[in-house]
């Protein structure tokens, strides 16, 4: 099993190439499956996740092309409508094909999925919203089944704003017989490109980037080629490492997509510079302790809350972070007090007093973004880190060994 040892306390400097957004080329994935034809997937990022899709595209009948970044689809040889357990329980995102195989098929059967090991994150919330497009459901064996002869048009509210429902039953919807709205729906920059990508394979959404969004079933679809959108999360990663660490440059990024962590950061003591495409970062001289909230787009994004408890463990004052979205997501907790942060835990609210220095300590990665925190942590810390189980931080980002290596950081992958 691969690990990551850091060296902390290197400088860091230069440019980094941030990913396709690992957020969005998930479901568009899904969505290919739509139309029968050959879809072209650009700045697909190269990810265990991605490739975990791949394989339950091809299991699903999809023939597929992955090369350097570039993923063809070919959906028209479809004849399986099974999301087997051996995949969906490594992949939440997996549960996103039952949207398009329920609406081109009339069946689909998906294991009840797994993933990170933080919280239950129920999809009570997708089936909901297929019943009320006509759909029958069955749970059986550990798996659920979604049957209907034909989707029909149906009024969906959701009590939270779901991105992954929001997703599913949108991909449901664009094939249903009459009109759907979907009220309080999801907002999220990977949401509006699946919207948008949609549309431009013939779908007629409105409404798109709004809580509201009202749905024109139409009887098909076209094959699509898109370019993903790049990923604010590992872009947000690299900016909060910058902030303790030295000057990074972060290039192919949309700056408004990360407008609330801007903010943040700022806030903390850090001078931003943005472009069209870029955001530079330079060193706060003296970090100062930001308290944060997460919330739905436009609010601060629950996959930054980890990083931004590292940051803030080694800010001048205490900082209080508080999970609005996740109640239970603080799995990297323990393991930065390993490294010598001070972190309290109330519920869903971390309270964090900055301290002067972090020290190297052998710490467990526990989920995607909580193995993020461990990395800017370790790479902070005086002494030298272990961070094991990274085979989690390989679902979500890049080589991203690699790209702290070429802004300077003493990092090594190694295998047990």
């Amino acid at each position: 099993m691969d690990k990551f040892i850091i060296n902390g306390g290197a400088s860091l400097r230069g440019d980094v190439e941030i990913s396709g957004a690992k957020n969005a080329i998930l479901p568009i994935m899904a969505a290919v499956l739509l139309a029968d034809g050959k879809s072209k997937l650009d700045n697909v990022p190269d990810l265990k996740d991605t490739r975990t899709m791949v394989r339950l595209l091809n299991m699903v009948g999809a023939k597929t092309n992955f090369n350097e970044n570039s993923l063809t689809i070919d959906a028209s040889t479809v004849d399986t409508l099974e999301a087997p357990y051996d995949l969906v329980k490594t992949m939440r995102a997996s549960f996103y094909v039952m949207g398009p195989l329920l609406a081109r098929f009339g069946e689909a059967r998906v294991s009840l999925p797994g993933g990170c090991a933080w919280g239950p994150r129920p999809v009570d919330y997708h089936l909901k919203g297929f019943e009320k497009l006509g759909a029958e459901i069955i749970l059986e064996d550990g798996y659920i089944i979604a049957r209907a002869k034909k989707l029909k048009g149906g009024k969906i509210h959701f009590e939270i704003p779901s991105v992954g429902a929001t997703g599913n039953i949108v991909m449901a919807a664009v094939l249903a017989e009459g009109v759907t709205q979907i009220t309080n729906a999801a907002r999220e920059p990977h949401i509006v490109q699946l919207c948008d990508v949609l549309n431009d394979m013939g779908a007629q959404i409105e409404g798109v980037g709004t809580h509201e969004l009202t749905i024109h079933g139409v009887d098909s679809l076209n094959p699509i080629e898109v370019k993903i959108i790049p990923d604010m999360i590992e872009a947000g990663t690299f900016l909060m490492a910058g902030a303790i660490l030295g000057n990074i440059t972060v290039n192919n990024v949309y700056p408004d997509h990360l407008s609330i962590v801007l903010q943040k950061l700022e806030q903390a003591g850090c001078t931003i510079h943005v472009d069209d495409d870029t955001i530079s970062i330079e060193k706060a001289d003296n970090l100062e302790a930001v308290d944060m909230t997460t919330d739905v787009h436009p609010g601060f994004p629950t996959d930054l809350q980890a990083q931004w408890i590292a940051l803030m463990s080694v800010a001048s004052g205490s900082s209080v972070i508080t999970d609005k979205i996740y109640h239970d997501r603080f799995s990297h907790v323990p393991e930065l007090v390993r490294l010598g942060a001070n972190i309290s835990m109330e519920n869903n609210v971390a309270f964090v007093r900055g301290v002067d220095k972090l020290r190297g300590a052998q710490v467990m990665s526990t989920d995607i973004r909580a193995s993020a925190s461990l990395v800017i942590a370790a790479l902070v810390a005086e002494g030298k880190s272990t961070i094991s189980r990274i085979y989690h931080i390989d679902r979500g980002y890049e080589k991203i060994e690699e790209k702290f290596k070429s802004l300077g950081a003493d990092i090594q992958r190694e295998c047990d």
